[in-house]
């Protein structure tokens, strides 16, 4: 499914559906497609909202989480959107537990899935690799707990992003800066009903990853979905949306 990218000043986001903001926060490598089942099923009972975040369009000092946070905000301001529901994969789930430590009366519910601030192993000095397909394939199918999610397709556009040398140094720049901005004494401060969706299978952020964020976030609830990697809206979105469906609905309107 394509769906159009709307341009606003410095803003690029897909807007789509009514109701309630589901805000979509990607990752590292998070494109479109990533989100593309979770969309088309809370599209007709939300407003699905996914801004672009800025990963490689910032300048080298504020690449980094917290810069995307402010990002964030920069774009709720200038949307004015309130209340919503945040739901953010990998970094993007890093960027939203900045967020909603920052405004937290913006955020009514928190998702994250396969999300650092805690621990990642992450791409880290050796990655990426510029212009070594094969090895490119290989860490991208490592997301995945069965390696032919990563398509040619997938792998083309991480291959395309990892040929720039400019982006390679923002790609480390931000891992970095995940590594470095643990927030594991602040946690206990988020209030918002929070839910924690994990891959069993998970090698980039283990499943103990997702029981740390389960005891260190007051108001939450974890899912662990079986033969699941780093990316389950991606990978069992169909298990996945129904857990989130669930979530949601059981909160109070």
């Amino acid at each position: 499914m394509e769906y159009e990218i709307i341009k606003d000043g410095k803003f690029d986001y897909v807007e789509v559906g009514k109701g309630e903001t589901l805000m979509l926060l990607h990752g590292l490598f998070g494109a479109l497609s990533n989100f593309s089942d979770l969309i088309e099923k809370f599209r007709h009972t939300h407003k699905v909202v996914i801004p672009m975040l800025p990963l490689f369009d910032l300048d080298i000092l504020h690449t980094s989480v917290t810069g995307l946070a402010k990002y964030v905000h920069q774009f709720m301001e200038h949307k004015g959107y309130d209340h919503v529901h945040m739901l953010g994969n990998s970094l993007g789930g890093h960027v939203a537990l900045i967020y909603v430590l920052k405004h937290p009366e913006k955020v009514k519910s928190l998702t994250l899935t396969g999300s650092s601030g805690l621990f990642e192993n992450a791409m880290g000095d050796s990655y990426p690799k510029r212009g070594d397909y094969e090895y490119i394939k290989n860490k991208t199918a490592l997301t995945f707990y069965d390696p032919a999610m990563a398509t040619p397709e997938l792998v083309d556009e991480v291959f395309e992003i990892t040929k720039n040398r400019i982006k390679v140094i923002k790609i480390i720049a931000l891992a970095k800066s995940a590594i470095r901005n643990n927030l594991g004494d602040e946690l206990n401060q988020i209030q918002q009903p929070t839910l924690l969706i994990w891959g069993k299978n998970d090698t980039v952020t283990p499943p103990f990853v997702g029981e740390e964020f389960k005891k260190l976030i007051p108001n939450s609830e974890l899912h662990f979905i079986d033969k699941c990697g780093h990316a389950p809206m991606m990978e069992v979105p169909h298990e996945f949306n129904n857990i989130l469906e669930k979530f949601l609905q059981s909160l109070p309107k």
